[in-house]
């Protein structure tokens, strides 16, 4: 059963920055790519980052230039640091785990909030 465990979310005042973090178990997890993705109020979950296993990555065109995914194979985790905070960044985000046979693990998700 593979598992995940999001942490880091919190409140942060707009142009801040947060470092969420998410702990893999009980899978191959060099494998897998690793997504981030946030669901705001009212609003589909959308894809803010992802990395494959050969650490290529990608990003919604919002975040780009102020999030960083990444990615440590050897402790299991996957991050996503971000910068430059904004109101419109405030969502649940969640971490997952997607393997090639098709099968895709989430975790219980991480509030963030960009408040003043």
């Amino acid at each position: 059963q593979v598992r995940l465990v999001e942490s880091g979310g919190g409140l942060v005042q707009p142009g801040g920055s947060l470092r969420l973090s998410c702990a893999t178990s009980g899978g191959l997890f060099y494998l897998y790519t690793m997504g981030w993705y946030r669901q705001a109020l009212g609003k589909q979950r959308e894809l803010v980052a992802h990395i494959t296993s050969n650490s290529n990555t990608n990003y919604a065109e919002s975040v780009k230039g102020r999030f960083t995914i990444s990615r440590d194979n050897a402790k299991n985790m996957v991050y996503l640091q971000m910068n430059s905070l904004k109101p419109e960044d405030t969502a649940v985000y969640y971490c997952n785990a997607a393997a090639s046979s098709g099968s895709s693990y989430w975790g219980q998700g991480t509030q963030v909030t960009v408040s003043s």
